[in-house]
């Protein structure tokens, strides 16, 4: 069982490790490889949010500026600003879903940017398929191995790499992180640090031993390291966490993975990239839908006050961290017959965080006249949402390698939308 298999696993295994035969030679290894970041706490962080069910970007980001969505959407369209339960205006032509009011001030303080009309190129209109391909970072292909921010880690390693430079709040270790970069997955940080801290002093003696038997060989500090790594988790209770600056995280399970996200980036335990979905909130919104109210009001409800949570608690510390949302496709612009809309094309991303080019809107907007929709339905394409990533990556992560993260697709700064600094 080698380090890449157990920092896939979920963060119960590593207590398991603490009664184990192999223990020595895995921790050999494992130590070698890995360290914490510096204690400046500088490195720049990227947290991924994805929507699985295909959130109604029409219906997050409303344009209210086009006389075709009231059209289309008899009965589920948000109204303009300054209407009974309208939308929050952005720009004169787009408008906020009301229920995102939370993020409000992050957007006039241009901290949060949108990219309109962004998606795959692929038609697909399979979940399955779609979060594999924007997953995969190659639409069309599913014999891509492993993950876009996998390959982002792969073409960006450094010396003395921190064991939690990629986790993901998730129950099994999402498409995006699979391959060799190390990455941990878990659900739970109170269980993790719970569950480690019982075996910590056993594994740290049997570290020690290690220690003196190979004290010429690099293992030195690093190891040291490694543990302070694993006993964060102990120390810090993450049972006891408390925000900062009046945030207040709501009772849902995205907000309490986002809640841990900031615990983890506060800690300074050398995050990088952190990954979540949205546990608990189904955007696929085939009925009953619902405008200013309902369905998918009470969805964006719950996902937008744990947004602004995140970046209220971390405050100036969003200098060094960027949340990119994302969902596998977006719905139709006509609302079917019951109430709902069905699967898409083209959607909405957020972006936010202090070095965004925040308080605008990005993308071509081609409107939604009957001449200009996909296959006479659906928003079209206008933005690869690979063009995204890879501003993201780019000039957030510094990362240059945009061919071998994107292979096959020829992505530059050139086709950027300029969103971030």
């Amino acid at each position: 069982m080698d380090r890449r298999y157990f920092l896939k696993s979920s963060g119960i295994t590593l207590a398991s490790f603490g009664l184990m035969s192999v223990a020595p030679q895995f921790l050999h290894q494992f130590a070698n490889a890995q360290t914490l970041t510096n204690a400046s706490g500088k490195k720049k962080i990227l947290i991924t949010i994805f929507q699985r069910g295909a959130v109604d970007g029409l219906n997050m980001v409303v344009p209210y500026g086009d006389g075709d969505y009231y059209n289309l959407r008899r009965t589920i369209a948000v109204q303009k600003p300054n209407q009974a339960d309208g939308a929050i205006n952005l720009d004169g032509y787009f408008g906020l879903h009301p229920s995102l009011k939370p993020l409000e001030k992050f957007w006039q303080n241009k901290q949060l940017a949108v990219v309109h009309s962004v998606g795959s190129p692929d038609n697909t209109r399979s979940h399955f398929d779609a979060q594999d391909y924007m997953e995969a970072g190659t639409p069309g292909v599913k014999s891509t191995r492993d993950g876009w921010l996998n390959r982002v880690l792969q073409t960006s390693k450094k010396e003395n790499e921190s064991p939690f430079r990629a986790v993901s709040m998730t129950q099994q270790l999402p498409r995006s992180l699979y391959g060799r970069a190390p990455s941990v997955a878990m659900t739970n940080l109170a269980d993790f640090a719970i569950n480690a801290g019982i075996y910590t002093q056993s594994v740290q003696g049997g570290f020690e031993g290690i220690y003196q038997q190979n004290s010429k060989d690099s293992l030195n500090e690093t190891g040291k390291e490694t543990f302070e790594a694993v006993n964060f988790l102990k120390q810090a209770n993450p049972a006891q966490y408390r925000a900062e600056n009046g945030a207040r995280y709501p009772n849902n399970p995205f907000a309490q993975s986002l809640l841990q996200i900031a615990q983890l980036i506060k800690a300074n335990v050398g995050l990088e990239v952190a990954f979540t979905d949205t546990p608990g909130l189904n955007w696929d919104t085939h009925a009953n839908e619902g405008g200013a109210r309902g369905q998918i009001a009470n969805l964006l409800n719950g996902f937008g006050q744990a947004i602004a949570a995140f970046a209220t608690d971390l405050g100036k510390r969003m200098d060094d961290v960027v949340i990119l949302t994302m969902s596998e496709f977006g719905r139709t612009v006509r609302e079917n017959g019951s109430r709902g809309t069905d699967h898409g094309h083209a959607n909405s991303m957020l972006v936010l965080g202090n070095s965004v080019k925040g308080g605008k809107i990005y993308g071509d907007w081609k409107g939604l006249a009957n001449e200009n929709l996909y296959e006479g339905r659906d928003l079209a394409v206008t933005t690869d949402f690979r063009d995204v990533l890879g501003e993201v990556a780019f000039k957030h992560l510094g990362n240059k390698s945009l061919d071998k993260i994107f292979p096959n697709y020829p992505t530059s700064a050139t086709k950027f939308r300029g969103f971030m600094s």
